[in-house]
């Protein structure tokens, strides 16, 4: 009902077991260890299946891989599945990308466009229409972004940052200090590239961070506008966030403020929204549907209307945690940092896996039974079950 769960790994065998726990670690020793790596948010979020505690009422046809919804004020996670799945986003990485450089440039600033700045835009991407020769306030280059997810606003800003690998770096950092563990930046406009993936849990952190942030707020939330076309003429350009503007025969969603939506070939739909009603704010992420191009869509109106009605009595099941340079706690003690870091920043299967923190938490009864090789034994073998097959090219961005 809910999509595919998690495909467990193969049953080692009776002498496999003898022989690692023998050589296992002693059990106060694992048991810490499995202690030492806490879930981000919780670790309910790392459970497979749908967690919700104290409601009923969701939405009964959700074939999304993964999705959560959230309070945009408190942080307080109110139902989940699969929130800490890496998934490919496709344009919703976008919001990262925002969060990243949204402030270095002030939205007046001028900046005419060279060949160079649009000559690395992947073929297939989706554009604004910016051209070479054409000067651009950052405003409208930040309108690009939201409204048409354009591939070559993004790279316009990412040269005006300093270039892609610069800004790559900062978005990976930004992402580090949002404890955002599960995404691994490889471009900075969400295109398909192998291992580029974040999670339903840290897309949402995005977003959260982001509407934090008047300008960020108002591009998300800004349905159309005028874009430069070259001289004194414009063109009209669309949000295509559909329930923003009630295209595709959706209907707008009452109180909707954002934030962003994408799809890419190998993605499929992607997208975080937020709406406002009766002074709540919740905050839905919807990955991969099975259906067509409205369902991610129609699951978010239906998880946003499950979370203004029956979530009001919902107990939290996780927690959006806060940035580390603003105070919030870290997700992982100082000695394991380094490697949980490691672990979410490699790249990983596009669907069903989970980032190494992940995998400790959930195999903490099997360290504590067969210890340390016996884990490692069956993470491997678990790996080996979930690996996707290669993806050949396709159209990009086409939100």
């Amino acid at each position: 009902m809910y999509g595919p769960r998690v495909r467990e790994c193969s049953r080692l065998s009776r002498r496999a077991v003898l022989g690692l726990t023998a050589a296992a670690l002693p059990l106060s020793t694992a048991t810490e260890a499995a202690a030492a790596t806490p879930v981000v948010g919780g670790e309910r979020l790392a459970r497979t299946g749908v967690q919700v505690r104290g409601a009923s009422g969701l939405p009964g046809k959700l074939t999304a891989q993964a999705w959560l919804v959230a309070d945009c004020e408190s942080g307080e996670v109110l139902a989940a599945f699969h929130a800490h799945r890496r998934l490919a986003p496709a344009s919703t990485l976008k919001m990262l990308f925002a969060d990243t450089v949204l402030k270095k440039f002030d939205r007046t600033e001028r900046y005419k466009v060279t060949d160079a700045d649009l000559a690395d835009v992947p073929a297939g991407s989706s554009l604004v229409g910016i051209k070479p020769g054409i000067t651009y306030t950052v405003e409208q280059l930040w309108q690009g972004v939201f409204l048409r997810s354009g591939n070559d606003a993004v790279h316009v800003l990412s040269h005006m940052n300093g270039g892609i690998a610069r800004t790559v770096a900062e978005m990976q950092a930004k992402a580090e200090d949002l404890q955002a563990l599960d995404t691994h930046v490889v471009s900075p406009d969400g295109f398909d590239h192998k291992g580029q993936l974040s999670s339903a849990y840290d897309l949402t952190l995005f977003a959260r961070h982001g509407l934090k942030d008047a300008d960020f707020r108002g591009y998300c939330g800004t349905r159309t506008a005028d874009f430069p076309a070259g001289g004194k003429k414009t063109f009209q350009i669309q949000n295509t966030d559909r329930l923003l503007t009630g295209a595709w025969g959706l209907k707008t969603y009452d109180g909707l403020i954002g934030v962003k939506n994408g799809y890419t070939s190998h993605a499929g739909n992607t997208f975080t929204g937020a709406a406002t009603r009766g002074g709540r704010t919740l905050l839905v992420t919807v990955m991969h549907p099975e259906s067509g191009g409205n369902a991610v869509y129609e699951h978010t109106a239906a998880l946003l209307d499950w979370g203004f009605t029956h979530g009001r009595s919902a107990q939290p099941v996780g927690l959006l945690v806060e940035p580390l340079s603003e105070g919030g706690a870290s997700a992982s003690p100082a000695p394991g940092r380094k490697a949980v870091q490691a672990a979410a920043g490699a790249p990983g299967p596009a669907s069903g896996g989970g980032s190494g923190w992940q995998a400790s938490a959930g195999a903490a009864g099997a360290l504590a039974v067969l210890g340390a090789g016996a884990w490692a034994l069956r993470r491997r073998r678990a790996r080996a079950a979930t690996a996707p097959e290669e993806s050949g090219s396709g159209p990009g961005d086409a939100v």
